[in-house]
């Protein structure tokens, strides 16, 4: 059950004493990130924030709720202050591994958009966005999840910059890049992702994706390298080695028995098990290693004609409960961008430079990861709320600004 943002009953006793304590784990993990006590200080509040019961996880009502005079605080952290994001990410690796780690455990990559109104944030362009479920201006950043026994919780992400960025050097240098920042496509930066999760040490039994990665041999074979077992999404129009021949997925797709589809029960939705119909079809057997490749195939049993193909790469003789299981965990990732953007403000930031994008969202990733674990533990389903200084000082300055009170 999700902690809720709004402020929560009182807690059993207790509860509040293991709150303190793991807030101040992450205090410990983050304190090396940071030159300066206080921004170290304000890093904690900010975390903290995101946790507490500001409708809104901006700069404003952050600083609202500690009762301060002014956002600028909370901005200074985000924008001019120094430290490092990656730092900050690479902690939150290692913390992750200590309390989330398991032999188990999915990386799962997807992406998520931020819907803008304007063209000067980082990144920022007329794309699709899955969060609106079309095209539109938005920025996209793509994300690692972790999921397993012990918990779920987004640990990376990337920024993804269209070309039409990459090539206007004045652009980049106006949010704060190098004028000779690369492109990098999608897979490209889920393979960063992946290799610094690996690096840190968290065990992945399987990397899984509903997107376009799957489509990029180069990610497959640089997995393949690692001894990685995967199940990717790949369009009809994928080529896939059968024996000796190349076949198109979609060709493969047509030639599937009806009789052969079976149903299977993945998870619980609001109104019931979620079914699908699958099949798995054997690719490639190994010849000198303990290695198959597979194509899994996922029907909807509302609609038929709507069928995703995974591109499978594992143990021989893998059981196909084992990749259905696998393949559908997708929920995994759509939960963990629900609650982060619900619980913990992923996309409540007001920051137009990349520097900005990636320092709120390392943060927001922080609190998040601390909820996961929070869950492991015996704490109530409720975290304490941030207390509300009395004096209303940020509204008075507000009016002073001729911002009004809201």
């Amino acid at each position: 059950m999700p902690l809720p943002v709004s402020p929560p009953p009182p807690l059993a006793p207790g509860a509040l004493a293991v709150w303190s304590d793991h807030l101040a784990e992450v205090a410990a993990r983050l304190r090396t990130v940071f030159r300066f006590r206080r921004t170290h200080g304000r890093a904690v509040a900010y975390i903290a924030g995101l946790l507490g019961p500001a409708s809104r996880k901006n700069s404003w009502q952050l600083a609202e709720v500690r009762g301060e005079a002014t956002p600028y605080g909370f901005q200074h952290l985000l924008g001019r202050a120094a430290w490092s994001p990656d730092a900050a990410r690479d902690a939150l690796l290692a913390y992750a591994a200590a309390h989330l780690g398991h032999a188990e455990g999915v990386g799962i990559i997807d992406e998520t958009g931020f819907l803008k109104q304007g063209m000067h944030s980082a990144g920022v362009a007329r794309q699709y966005a899955g969060t609106a479920g079309r095209v539109a201006n938005c920025q996209v950043g793509v994300f690692l999840a972790y999921a397993g026994p012990r918990g779920t919780a987004l640990l990376d992400r990337e920024l993804y910059l269209p070309q039409a960025w990459t090539d206007d050097a004045a652009r980049l240098q106006a949010v704060g890049l190098a004028p000779d920042t690369p492109f990098a496509t999608k897979p490209q930066l889920a393979r960063r992702m992946l290799a610094r999760v690996l690096d840190a040490g968290l065990p992945l039994a399987w990397v899984k994706d509903d997107r376009v990665h799957g489509h990029s041999a180069e990610l497959r074979q640089w997995l393949e390298a690692r001894g990685q077992s995967y199940v990717l999404a790949v369009p009809g129009n994928e080529h896939v080695w059968v024996g000796l021949r190349q076949r198109r997925v979609r060709d493969l797709q047509a030639g599937l028995k009806e009789a052969a589809w079976e149903p299977v029960a993945c998870g619980l939705e609001a109104k019931g098990p979620r079914v699908h119909d699958w099949q798995c079809r054997v690719l490639a057997e190994p010849a000198d290693q303990p290695w198959g490749r597979y194509l899994l195939f996922r029907r909807a049993r509302a609609e038929p004609t709507q069928v995703q193909a995974y591109l499978v790469y594992a143990a021989w003789r893998c059981s196909p409960a084992t990749l259905v299981q696998v393949a559908d965990t997708r929920g995994c990732i759509e939960g963990g961008f629900d609650a982060a953007k619900g619980e913990v403000g992923l996309d409540g930031y007001e920051v137009r430079s990349a520097a900005g994008w990636y320092r709120h969202m390392t943060l927001a990733l922080w609190a998040l990861a601390l909820l996961a674990v929070l869950r492991t533990t015996t704490l109530p389903d409720a975290v304490p709320p941030i207390p509300q200084k009395p004096g209303g000082s940020l509204a008075a300055f507000k009016r002073s600004r001729g911002l009004g009170s809201g």
